[in-house]
């Protein structure tokens, strides 16, 4: 069987075209397989470890020309229980840094991937992807209009219902919760600036992340009963709803996008490689949008296998294989550190009982009166290793 390419690259959102187009700058022949889809009208608010490794692999240039700087977290339990936690500002200036990172719409960023990626080294094939095996020492996927493509390395980045994840035999472990996101971009009567607004009530954060001068993005995690209902009434009873969970703190609030709810789940792998299949993005995890991790952790995997496959000698047939292996070692920590850090800080904003309740209070108090822990706190919840 012949090969086509050096790594075929399945999925067309950002993890999957960053993935392609980063792999391409260090000199690689890449098929990027990436079916057509809607806009991405959502928003990623990107740590600066991922900000330093887009700007330094040259998949954006300034992240003021794309994004708005995210300069302070502030966190308010608005819950009516017991114990409840103090209100807590963490400030990017406190650790020596202008930002903790910035907040990019999704389309801005996958024009600028796009155009990062070099014509010369990059194919892009918009179909499915109906079948895929290993064959020895490459890898073939089988498109919808029947083609066939080969590569020692297939990169899975077609999300959480992945494909490749599936037959590569890579098995998954799954949670559904019964809360959903509620998601919308919102004009302010009040700019937060570069304040990113963390309400906590029962059923999980009502966050309020700026998107420039008086705009801000909302993901208001809730039971999805009481999403729907907000939603369903027309949009003066979602604003009526918004105003009531922000406290009114914000003067007059309009819509500036439509909403959209979506549910809430988990998902990590057994390994995010194996046998020449590689796994970047939602095919190798998944979380509730708590604490900015998700495609953070997506561009953590992409540089990870960057590294790995520029470390490799593709001098050897084999080299996928051992590429794939080394990936699984480099991520593992990671995933597990990761998706254990969110599942524990969602559970226990969901938590009743008295301890958990205190628990979470304690923490909180921790961290607004110990610099030490502050700083360890920082450097987790913005990936840094």
């Amino acid at each position: 069987m012949s090969q086509d390419a050096d790594i075929i690259v399945v999925g067309g959102g950002l993890a999957g075209l960053a993935a392609a187009a980063a792999l391409a700058r260090i000199g690689l022949d890449i098929i990027h397989v990436a079916p057509k889809a809607p806009v991405d009208r959502r928003t990623s608010a990107l740590m600066m470890p991922s900000v330093d490794f887009l700007t330094g692999s040259g998949l954006i240039a300034d992240p003021a020309s794309l994004g708005h700087a995210l300069t302070a977290i502030r966190i308010i339990d608005a819950t009516p229980r017991l114990i409840r936690a103090p209100e807590t500002l963490f400030e990017a200036a406190e650790v020596g840094l202008d930002a903790f990172g910035w907040n990019f719409s999704n389309a801005s960023l996958l024009e600028s991937f796009q155009a990062a990626a070099p014509d010369e080294r990059i194919t892009t094939r918009a179909e499915a992807v109906t079948h895929y095996q290993r064959n020895g020492v490459l890898g073939t996927v089988t498109l919808a209009d029947g083609a066939t493509l080969s590569a020692p390395l297939v990169v899975g980045a077609d999300g959480k219902k992945s494909l490749i994840r599936a037959e590569a035999g890579i098995g998954t472990r799954e949670h559904s919760f019964a809360e959903s996101a509620l998601v919308c971009d919102l004009t302010l009567g009040r700019s937060i600036q570069g304040t990113s607004i963390e309400f906590h009530y029962p059923h999980g954060p009502f966050t309020l992340v700026p998107a420039g001068g008086n705009r801000a993005n909302l993901v208001w995690i809730d039971e999805e009963s009481v999403l729907r209902e907000a939603q369903s009434s027309g949009p003066e009873s979602l604003l009526a709803a918004i105003r009531r969970q922000s406290q009114n703190l914000f003067g007059r609030i309009e819509l500036a996008s439509p909403s959209f709810i979506f549910p809430l789940s988990t998902l990590s792998v057994e390994t995010a490689g194996v046998d020449g299949t590689a796994l970047v993005g939602e095919s190798a995890h998944a979380f509730p949008p708590i604490g900015a991790q998700g495609l953070n952790l997506g561009l953590r995997d992409v540089a990870d296998l960057v590294a790995v496959v520029a470390d490799a000698d593709r001098a050897r047939d084999d080299w996928g294989l051992a590429a794939s292996a080394a990936y699984a070692d480099l991520r593992s920590g990671d995933l597990i550190r990761t998706g254990s850090m969110v599942d524990t800080l969602f559970r226990s904003l969901l938590a009743d009982m008295l301890p958990s309740q205190a628990l979470r209070a304690g923490g909180l108090w921790a961290l607004k009166l110990m610099p030490g822990l502050r700083r360890q706190a920082f450097d987790m919840g913005m990936g840094r290793r």
